[in-house]
């Protein structure tokens, strides 16, 4: 059911509304995979160390998780 909110279109401009949302449906437009994501441990960033940055602190600060 679609209903017009604002305006007052043709029934021609109506005609092709419907047509392209029945051709997308027809097409299976809702059926679209989830995107995959990535792990964690698959990821290249874990491979670049961030700098070491000295100050107070730091050498305490080398040794936490990335």
């Amino acid at each position: 059911m679609m209903k017009v909110v604002r305006g007052e279109p043709t029934p021609e401009e109506l005609a092709v509304i419907v047509a392209v949302v029945a051709a997308k449906a027809a097409a299976g437009g809702g059926t679209e995979a989830p995107a995959r994501t990535r792990s964690v441990w698959n990821a290249p960033e874990r491979l670049v160390r961030r700098p070491q940055r000295p100050g107070p602190g730091a050498w305490r600060a080398s040794g936490w998780p990335v």
